[in-house]
């Protein structure tokens, strides 16, 4: 699957992405030329909406060109096919393991979760903590709205 750097006007964009299980880099201020050189050096497509990013620099890039989220993503997904939902932290882009002993997340989680939800999910990188509740459920519905 491929590697993907956002550029500073795609935030949400590379944390929706990640949610799909996508690896995105993304940094919320960067130099374009760092920009690129991060995405040459490791091999990524630069998503960007600026034309004039993609003009001045030669670097394999998918330029985005819608401004609403939904559309981007679409445009994204036409282009290279979904990995595996939930495997991405949409924070920071880390792995996710599972929580194999949930007591361990006794007083990380607020109790009704603690009681309520049976599995978890923590990323290795910045230690977040995930679950299925009703937030992904919105997230899956606005994925089915653009026939993901």
């Amino acid at each position: 699957m491929e590697a993907f750097i956002a550029d500073a006007m795609l935030g949400r964009l590379a944390r929706w992405l990640r949610f799909l299980g996508y690896d995105v880099l993304y940094f919320r201020d960067i130099d374009d030329r760092e920009l690129v050189r991060i995405a040459r050096r490791k091999g990524r497509v630069l998503l960007t909406r600026d034309r004039g990013l993609v003009r001045d620099f030669r670097v394999h890039h998918l330029l985005i060109r819608s401004e609403h989220l939904k559309g981007q993503l679409a445009e994204v997904l036409r282009e290279y096919p979904p990995g595996n939902r939930s495997s991405r932290c949409m924070r920071c882009n880390g792995l996710l393991d599972e929580v194999r002993e949930k007591e361990e997340l006794l007083n990380e989680v607020p109790e009704h979760l603690f009681h309520s939800v049976d599995s978890f999910q923590r990323c290795q990188a910045c230690g977040s903590i995930y679950w299925k509740g009703s937030h992904y459920a919105r997230m899956l519905e606005s994925l089915r709205e653009i026939q993901i």
